[in-house]
């Protein structure tokens, strides 16, 4: 009777151990779904804001290509008339403002596209053929200037449009490449840190570790600490079978694996969290 109700005991701790599982793995896999969810709807989000800019530029285009039309409607009659300079003027002065818009709409497109985790093939090439249509309607306007000279129809807008667009084009292409240069030091810097492992006493002659404490003063050797970037540091050989991280690192975000020998190796598991407390690594090595 006595190993009966034991039994009865025991099964129901069995089951109340099962329940207890199952609506862990159930918020477990709630969770998941959430964030899927979360990571679907920002993804969805940065597709319509790319896709809002890219219906904006190939509008500009639409209207450029109208507005084309009519100066070609209009060189075919009397050009010297003083109205169909007039007109001609108007939409030259449109056709600059709008290429001036799609350029600086197209620069927005890539930099949406960079930042966007969406990271699509197809969008770069259509991103790439808005530039080269962006190039040709550039050279149109040239053309169009060199053909109403041609027929001594000097406009002095259309001169100021083209040699604004020749200007535009220079300066936006130094722009792009002072803000390309500055985005890639700002991302380097986000994405450097600094390591370095040594025993106690090699550690202590560096001035990194003093009174038992890490980098308590700046006046540490910071020569003495390799330069990495976080993205390509997945695994540091430390060449000792004991170690211990001296600086702050959250636990799960990195392993500590011995090799066959027994030597250890930091392996990093999650670098954005590893580096997230300290940007600088000390391990002291026995």
């Amino acid at each position: 009777m006595k190993k009966l109700a034991f039994l009865s005991l025991c099964g129901a701790a069995f089951l109340l151990a099962s329940c207890d599982f199952g609506g862990a793995e159930r918020d477990r896999l709630k969770a998941q779904n959430d964030s899927l969810s979360m990571a679907l709807d920002q993804r969805n989000a940065e597709l319509d804001e790319i896709m809002g800019t890219f219906n904006e530029i190939q509008e500009g285009f639409r209207q450029i290509n109208e507005a084309e039309n009519r100066v070609d409607l209009q060189r075919s009659t009397d050009e010297n008339s003083a109205s169909v300079k007039e007109k001609i003027v108007s939409d030259i002065h449109f056709i600059a403002k709008t290429m001036e818009e799609n350029r600086t709409q197209i620069a927005k497109l890539q930099q949406q596209l960079k930042n966007s985790s969406a990271n699509s093939a197809q969008l770069r090439k259509a991103i790439e053929g808005l530039k080269k249509e962006l190039e040709e309607k550039e050279r149109q306007i040239q053309e169009l200037r060199a053909e109403l000279e041609a027929k001594n129809v000097r406009i002095r807008e259309l001169d100021e449009a083209v040699s604004g667009l020749n200007t535009n084009v220079e300066m936006l292409t130094a722009e792009n490449e002072a803000k390309a240069k500055a985005m890639a030091e700002q991302e380097k810097a986000i994405n450097t840190a600094w390591f370095v492992f040594g025993t106690k006493n090699e550690l202590k002659a560096q001035k990194i570790l003093e009174k038992g404490d890490v980098l308590r003063s700046s006046d540490f050797n910071k020569n003495y600490f390799t330069e990495v970037d976080i993205r390509q540091m997945k695994e540091l050989k430390l060449y000792s079978k004991r170690a211990d991280l001296l600086t702050t690192h959250p636990a799960g975000s990195y392993a500590l694996v011995k090799d066959e020998k027994g030597q250890l190796t930091l392996v990093i598991n999650n670098p954005d969290e590893f580096w997230s407390v300290s940007k600088y690594l000390v391990i002291q090595v026995r």
